[in-house]
């Protein structure tokens, strides 16, 4: 096994947080296992690795001789899904995602191969703009029609359940669990909890099927590896929930790179795919108003999850972050 002690270690905000990178027997099994999952494919590694290390994940970078870079993944038990629903997408959708070298589902591992350019460096680059939101995400909620009917298969393999007939109770959970939550704060929250049934209600009454909920979806958890093609890839904060709850990140993430005025048409382009399921244009615009409240507790959710707990409940980091997503429920959607 090639030796880790030159490995390039980055920490980010999280010097403290505890990883399994630290434990020797773990980090020895899971190189190996990388290691056998590159030979059985004829790669050979040509330089140092690269190891990022956060509190949602373990990811090593590893150069290869003639393919770039591969990419080994772990992630702690909240998101191990993440590896079986990445080779599920691959033979599902493999037009819209990496197709993994190896995974093991049992252990959260998986072994991806390079994407190309990441879309938010081909957006600093300067060489798109708000256009190419739109083709993207064209492009998403094709993905996501062409998921619905696999919805059963995502509970089989534990993707996190946030259908809208749930949503309610999930969001209990995150308010009664996040410690760091002022009085002030919890009581309007419980008191906003019939409205939040009724909006869910409404989004139900649409008739659209559940989908994959990428949550997530910024601008760094994408790849552009040519003009008008996107690979999505990042799923550890998936959910199983109304589809246009994906819609807040992206439309966020572009608002603060343009402004508010690429909303509508970033809006419109991704609610074209949808136009084909006989639902009006107005009942979708309107649904899209109601998802991007409840997207909010998607993101509550996956932060509260994805961080280490200690013995009060969830870290403070993670609650904090969602303590914010939960105060975004009390915000007029802008579209």
């Amino acid at each position: 096994m090639q030796g880790d002690a030159s490995a390039v270690v980055d920490r980010g905000q999280y010097p403290e947080a505890t990883t399994p990178w630290e434990q020797d027997d773990w980090r020895e099994a899971a190189l190996g296992w990388a290691e056998s999952a590159l030979a059985a494919h004829g790669l050979h590694e040509t330089g140092r690795r690269r190891v990022r290390l956060r509190p949602w994940s373990v990811l090593v970078r590893m150069p290869v001789e003639g393919h770039g870079a591969v990419w080994f993944k772990a992630n702690p038990p909240a998101s191990a899904f993440e590896a079986g629903l990445t080779e599920a997408l691959a033979r599902w959708v493999p037009e819209h995602v990496l197709k993994p070298l190896a995974v093991d589902a049992g252990r959260g591992w998986s072994l991806l191969p390079d994407g190309g350019p990441l879309f938010r460096d081909v957006l600093d680059r300067g060489s798109a703009g708000p256009r190419a939101w739109e083709e993207m995400l064209r492009q998403y909620a094709d993905m996501q029609r062409a998921l619905g009917p696999y919805v059963k298969t995502f509970d089989v393999l534990g993707v996190p359940d946030a259908r809208l007939a749930v949503l309610p109770e999930v969001f209990d959970k995150i308010v009664d669990e996040n410690t760091t939550l002022g009085l002030t704060d919890r009581r309007a929250l419980r008191e906003l909890r019939p409205r939040l049934v009724g909006w869910c209600e409404e989004l139900e009454s649409v008739g659209l099927a559940d989908s994959l909920d990428h949550s997530d979806l910024h601008d760094g958890q994408l790849f552009a590896p040519e003009p008008g093609r996107f690979t999505f890839f990042d799923w550890g904060d998936a959910a199983v929930s109304h589809p246009f709850c994906s819609l807040l990140v992206p439309a966020r993430t572009a608002r603060g790179r343009y402004g508010p005025q690429v909303l509508p048409r970033l809006r419109d382009a991704y609610l074209e795919p949808w136009t084909r399921t006989g639902v009006t244009a107005a009942e979708l615009r309107r649904a899209v108003s109601l998802a991007w409240r409840l997207g909010a507790i998607g993101r509550a959710c996956s932060w509260g999850r994805l961080f280490p707990e200690t013995s009060g409940g969830v870290s403070a980091g993670g609650g904090e972050q969602s303590a914010w997503w939960l105060r975004e429920l009390f915000t007029d959607p802008p579209l």
